[in-house]
């Protein structure tokens, strides 16, 4: 997640951004030190993936949700996230108080998959 859309997450009331990290590999490192209830996730990040990410957040920090964030659909890329284990798969340049909702609607346990995205996969199929 950019430093903006953090400080705009900050903004609000019922959210608080524990942790920023630069590159897939430190995800893992950060959410065993912080314990996020939701760790917002982008597809290409820098080192491990994203999606490898998450995949290992399900494995070492089961009580995390993910949410993985994406600029555009590429082929198995929502599949892959759903296997990795995110509930949640949407796209990166929505409008700030969508994502916030997101990620509130994947704490509350439900998964969020963007209907673009969804649709872009279904085609793919």
């Amino acid at each position: 997640m950019s430093g903006p859309l953090a400080m705009l997450l900050g903004m609000e009331e019922d959210m608080d951004v524990v942790a920023q990290v630069a590159a897939g590999d430190a995800v893992v490192d950060s959410a065993l030190v912080t314990r996020p209830d939701v760790a917002v996730l982008d597809v290409e990040l820098p080192g491990l993936s994203g999606l490898d990410a998450a995949a290992l957040l399900r494995d070492e920090v089961p009580g995390c949700r993910v949410l993985v964030m994406t600029t555009f659909a590429r082929p198995g890329a929502l599949r892959r996230a759903l296997e990795a284990g995110a509930a949640g798969f949407v796209v990166k340049d929505a409008p700030v108080a969508e994502l916030a909702d997101s990620i509130r609607r994947v704490l509350r346990g439900e998964t969020v998959v963007d209907p673009a995205l969804a649709a872009a996969e279904s085609g793919a199929t």
